[in-house]
């Protein structure tokens, strides 16, 4: 099966979102029934995947009547003449009513994301945050009214003439950010980790908040610590399920910490040689290389004088 599966090698993420398209009624309809189509089929937020965990990407002729059958179909954009639509399959429904079983397994994208590559990654969620959208939207959240999808699946509109209310799709931001104090970094865990498990801090911006307010604040309640110097490093799309995470670095003011356990189980200060021997003796365990989380940990253990993490971690 030709499903051109890795779209770019050269960008995160080269698919062009074409919005000047999404209003172009029969544009779409010719796109969607030509041979190069490739659809991501999501099942209950979950991924299809074949035998070797590759991404199933399917033709027209794979979708059969399933098409026919979907929740939700969004254009998610085009790689030179190739177009690529979400499709949300039935929630509630078995895997094998889809027909699409034959293919692979369906599967949690978070679980096997540190498995791929980042055009893999991107495309999956990109897709997997739509069909999420979609299935949470299917009624006016002003009346009560019936949506439905327009312009391509980007938007959804009230079918009540009287309110004709518009619900685009809607991103939550988050904070996340590494707190250093010398030669200490911050890291927390919640309980329901898997044991050892420690990441960056991390909460969701509340409305009216800068982002700098919203690390200033999410330290200050998880941990006691006061943060000074907020610098942006990068960001990640976090469809898990519908969240951009907004990664920063901070210094800290102050080095003692006060738990709140309402948020996480435990709180630690570590220098980089701490770090890397608790990694190798087992006893930490770090996010997953692909997570922003793990992104800035990296950077900030790079910039000693211990080498880099990934080879501390290869090494295991």
């Amino acid at each position: 099966m030709d499903d051109c599966r890795r779209p770019g090698l050269n960008a995160r993420y080269p698919i062009d979102r074409v919005s000047s398209r999404r209003k172009d009624d029969e544009w779409l309809a010719a796109r969607l029934q030509h041979d190069a189509a490739r659809f991501v089929p999501v099942w209950e937020s979950k991924n299809l995947f074949a035998a070797e965990l590759e991404p199933v990407l399917l033709s027209p002729r794979d979708m059969g009547d399933s098409i026919h059958t979907a929740e939700s179909i969004t254009l998610l954009g085009m790689y030179e003449d190739r177009a690529y639509f979400a499709v949300g399959l039935p929630f509630g429904e078995s895997v094998a009513s889809t027909g699409l079983d034959k293919f692979g397994r369906f599967r949690d994208l978070r679980r096997v994301a540190a498995l791929l590559n980042e055009q893999d990654i991107a495309l999956l969620a990109h897709a997997k945050a739509m069909t999420y959208w979609h299935s949470r939207h299917r009624f006016c959240g002003d009346c009560g009214s019936p949506t439905s999808s327009v312009e391509a699946g980007c938007l959804r509109v009230c079918s009540n003439e009287q309110c004709g209310q518009q619900h685009f799709p809607r991103t939550d931001p988050a904070i996340i950010v590494l707190v250093t104090s010398g030669e200490h970094g911050l890291l927390g865990r919640q309980a329901v980790w898997p044991k050892g498990m420690y990441s960056t801090i991390a909460g969701f911006v509340e409305p009216g908040e800068s982002l700098e307010n919203a690390v200033a604040r999410e330290v200050w309640e998880e941990t006691g610590v006061k943060v000074e110097e907020t610098h942006y490093y990068s960001s990640q799309p976090w469809p898990f399920p519908s969240s951009l995470m907004l990664g920063f670095t901070a210094r800290a003011g102050n080095t003692s910490i006060r738990v709140d356990k309402s948020e996480l189980e435990d709180a630690c200060w570590l220098t980089r040689k701490e770090m890397q021997s608790k990694l190798k003796q087992g006893l930490l365990k770090l996010p997953l290389r692909f997570s922003i989380a793990h992104r800035l940990i990296e950077n900030w253990f790079d910039a000693g004088r211990l080498g880099q993490l990934k080879d501390v971690l290869n090494s295991i």
